[in-house]
């Protein structure tokens, strides 16, 4: 029994020393955080002394004041954090990290965290033609060569949606001109006096036309005079389209030309005289046809494009003359010989 209640005694000495070193470490970590707490609040005071000093004189006691308070302020912060965080389990870190991560997905996608986010990444852009990238195209060519048989750029005319005159020039051919077509291309020999040069001619036109959805009645001639090549879907020929035709009551078939349709949709009579053709006058009458019909024909070249892109399922007659012998290989072929 004696040698029990010593150890009791001994094993109760030992839990009251531990008690004593951990209060004591306490104490000591209390001391050091209140000392520093109070050298970041008299730090903090000088740093508000140095700001305050450089804007507005204030009082000692004004500032004393305003320490006190912002301290007491930043105290019941303190205790309400300890509060929640005691109550709620949570870590404060933890909803720090998610806040800034929201914020950062903000800032990148454009959008509210408060909405849901968009399934894609970037908008669908516009497949339609807009009326600052559309331009009217048409030219008048001479005869060069034996005959005149060959055609050549004389004049260029662009429009813009609005009918603005972009660029008008007379255009002087690289080969002798035999025939000047006064009767249909309106060119005379003293027009082409001063005339731009080709080469110069062209990229000039070529720098306007790029990025645009070019209108024109075959316009593909005035391409292959201006020796370019434009993109098939920012083309619109007005000679080629089954909307105007089924407007104008023609068959589909038929092409009319462009003094038939200006005369039969546009009441406007246009090629007239013995002066031959305006370049500017015969665009105009293109962009105004293509006006009429803008919103079907460019609906249509939409649904077309999203046909085309839509994925298709693999077409097993077309692989049909891979089962021929060339595609086989030779020993098994030679055995079923």
């Amino acid at each position: 029994m004696v040698e029990a209640s010593k150890r009791n005694k001994a094993s109760s000495w030992g839990f009251l020393s531990n008690y004593r070193y951990l209060c004591k470490k306490n104490k000591t970590t209390m001391i050091r955080a209140t000392e520093s707490a109070r050298a970041r609040k008299t730090s903090a005071g000088a740093k508000r002394k140095r700001t305050d000093s450089k804007h507005e004189p204030l009082d000692t006691n004004e500032l004393v004041k305003k320490t006190k308070s912002s301290d007491t302020e930043q105290e019941s912060q303190n205790a309400s954090i300890s509060e929640n965080r005691s109550a709620d389990g949570s870590k404060p870190e933890q909803h720090g990290s998610v806040a800034a991560l929201r914020d950062s997905w903000e800032v990148d996608s454009g959008f509210s965290s408060e909405a849901s986010p968009p399934a894609s990444g970037r908008s669908s852009p516009c497949l339609g033609s807009c009326p600052t990238t559309v331009v009217a195209l048409d030219c008048e060519m001479v005869g060069t060569g034996p005959g005149g048989r060959c055609s050549e750029l004389a004049r260029c005319s662009i429009l813009d949606y609005h009918g603005n005159v972009l660029y008008d020039k007379y255009i002087r051919p690289c080969q002798l001109v035999t025939d000047f077509r006064t009767r249909w291309s309106g060119i005379q020999r003293h027009h082409l006096r001063n005339a731009t040069p080709f080469a110069q001619a062209r990229e000039e036109v070529l720098r306007i036309l790029e990025g645009k959805v070019v209108v024109g009645h075959s316009v593909y001639n005035d391409f292959e005079a201006l020796d370019m090549l434009h993109p098939g879907h920012m083309v619109r020929d007005t000679s080629m389209t089954r909307f105007l035709s089924r407007l104008a009551g023609f068959p589909r078939e038929r092409c009319p030309s462009l003094k038939i349709l200006a005369n039969k949709l546009l009441n406007r009579k246009i090629q007239v005289g013995k002066r031959g053709h305006c370049s500017v006058e015969d665009a105009q009458a293109a962009l105004d046809l293509y006006k009429l019909v803008e919103g079907e024909w460019e609906q249509e070249l939409q649904n077309r494009l999203r046909d085309d892109d839509a994925p298709r399922e693999p077409s097993f007659a077309a692989s049909n003359h891979y089962m021929q012998d060339e595609y086989w290989p030779h020993d098994l072929v030679a055995d079923s010989q």
